[in-house]
């Protein structure tokens, strides 16, 4: 089997994870790791025992897939670079800053028959992919996702495209239904942009999603609790369990409560190995280029929701 050539690019905290997995990875050969950072650069790439560059596009006709790992503002100009060149794509979310950036991607990628992936790691959490097969008609949402301690990685964007959108992505997923209304409010604390973001999704179809984040807080916490009829699921993303509280047919007073508990598994190798699977085999990504510009849509929308409540211009990321 015909080794898929893969680069990196940006090996900062999270790239490189990416450069040690691919490179354990028996059907990869990884090529080479570039960033900007002369020093890490050559760093990682002796590690993972590839070649380093400090130019992405040293890549271009060396690779057949690449994770771009670099700060979302550089998301859209090197994605389109490199699918260009007939490159598959995966692309750490927030897949752009912006939807007119997002729906160029999409266009290359689609046009080209090419793989844009959106790196929306918790769609991979063992605890959210069996969620899936618990749900019936969510009517009622409540999700909290909480940094600690707080520090500057991730801050190039706020926290809503930086935190809240797994959330959001997690809950588009899972809800069939347009949205209707969205009310949102968020402050600033510690950074220049918005720290801590509440935000309230109506759904066409009743239900309601209460969706917080914050990266300032005294504990970590990743929970996600659905409310349905007859059932109640309560999803903690960090220790990979579920709570399921059901009624009991026919017995309005009696309810039954299971603990279901998950390994801790690897969310990362799993979503690159599904990555590799589909350049290989040619198959629609486990999260597209069209999930990631939906959620992307969302989050600038709670965004300006934000800028309005707290009587500043509106976000010109939309466009």
């Amino acid at each position: 089997m015909r080794k898929i050539k893969v680069g990196v690019i940006g090996v900062g905290y999270l790239g490189r994870f990416h450069a040690e997995k691919y490179a354990k990875m028996d059907n990869v050969d990884l090529v080479g790791v570039v960033d900007i950072n002369q020093e890490r650069a050559h760093l990682v790439s002796k590690n993972v025992a590839a070649q380093a560059y400090f130019d992405y596009r040293e890549l271009f006709g060396k690779i057949d897939a690449v994770s771009i790992v670099v700060p979302t503002p550089l998301h859209g100009e090197i994605a389109a670079a490199c699918l260009s060149q007939g490159i598959d794509c995966l692309i750490e979310k927030p897949m752009t800053t912006t939807l007119d950036e997002a729906d160029r991607l999409i266009y290359e990628a689609e046009s080209r028959g090419l793989i844009l992936q959106i790196g929306h790691l918790e769609r991979f959490n063992p605890a959210i992919m069996a969620m899936k097969d618990l749900l019936g008609t969510p009517m009622f949402i409540e999700s909290h996702r909480l940094r600690s301690p707080f520090h500057d990685r991730g801050t190039d964007v706020d926290v809503v495209l930086d935190l809240m959108i797994h959330d959001i992505d997690i809950i588009l997923s899972i809800v069939s239904s347009n949205l209707k209304e969205i009310q949102a409010v968020g402050v600033p604390v510690l950074s220049s942009s918005i720290d801590i973001a509440n935000a309230r999704l109506h759904f066409e179809s009743g239900c309601v999603a209460n969706i917080t984040a914050s990266r300032i807080s005294g504990k970590q916490m990743r929970k996600i609790r659905i409310f349905q009829e007859d059932a109640y699921l309560s999803v903690d993303c960090a220790h990979r369990n579920i709570t399921v509280v059901k009624r009991v047919k026919n017995k309005v007073s009696k309810v039954i409560t299971n603990e279901l508990k998950f390994a801790q598994g690897d969310s990362l190798q799993e979503e690159l190995a599904t990555f590799i699977r589909s350049v290989r085999e040619r198959t629609p990504p486990m999260v597209s280029g069209r999930e990631g510009r939906r959620a992307l849509q969302v989050a600038l929308m709670i965004t300006d929701e934000i800028a309005k409540a707290m009587d500043q211009p509106k976000s010109q990321n939309r466009a």
